[in-house]
C-alpha cells in the first residue's frame, strides 16, 4: 500500500466546525517519533497546518487551522490550539490549553503550556519555558488580544 510518502492523512468523515471552519481529524500512516501506524491525531484545516516531514504532529484534542503551521519535530497537544498565521517549528511543545495565534511564533526547543494565549508578533524561542497554572495569562501585542 503506497501513501505517496505521507506520514498522515486527512480523515474526511471525521470532521468538526469550529468557528465557522471544517477541521478533519487526522490519521498516521506510518510509525515516527511516539505515533503508531492508524493512530488518530487533532484536529487540522488542510494539509497546509501539518508538515509531512519530520516527526511534528498534533495530538487528540487539539486543533490547527487558518493558516497557521505546526512543522519539522513540534507537537501541539493537550487541547492546545494554533491558528491565524501562528508558526510552531523545530522542536517546540505547544499544550495543556495554550493559544498560540496572531503571527506568533514558536520555536526551537521552547514550551509553551497552560492555560496562556501567545499572538501578535510575539516570538518564542531557545529553551524558554512558558507556563501559567492558574486560569490566564496573555503575552500579546498590544491590540491583538482576541477571544477564541
Amino acid at each position: 500500500m503506497s501513501f505517496d510518502g505521507k506520514k498522515y492523512e486527512l480523515v474526511l468523515d471525521d470532521s468538526i466546525v469550529f468557528y465557522g471552519r471544517t477541521l478533519y481529524r487526522i490519521r498516521a500512516l506510518k510509525a515516527f517519533h511516539d505515533v503508531e501506524p492508524s493512530a488518530l491525531g487533532g484536529y487540522i484545516e488542510s494539509e497546509d497546518n501539518l508538515s509531512q516531514d519530520g516527526d511534528c504532529w498534533v495530538y487528540s484534542g487539539s486543533m490547527v487551522f487558518d493558516q497557521a503551521q505546526v512543522l519539522e519535530n513540534a507537537m501541539v497537544y493537550g487541547g492546545a490550539k494554533v491558528y491565524g498565521h501562528a508558526l510552531v517549528r523545530d522542536s517546540a511543545r505547544v499544550y495543556n490549553c495554550a493559544k498560540i495565534y496572531g503571527s506568533a511564533h514558536i520555536g526551537d526547543g521552547a514550551w509553551v503550556s497552560g492555560y496562556v494565549r501567545i499572538c501578535g508578533s510575539v516570538q518564542i524561542y531557545g529553551d524558554s519555558r512558558v507556563f501559567i497554572a492558574s486560569t490566564s495569562g496573555m503575552i500579546c501585542e498590544s491590540g491583538q488580544e482576541e477571544e477564541l
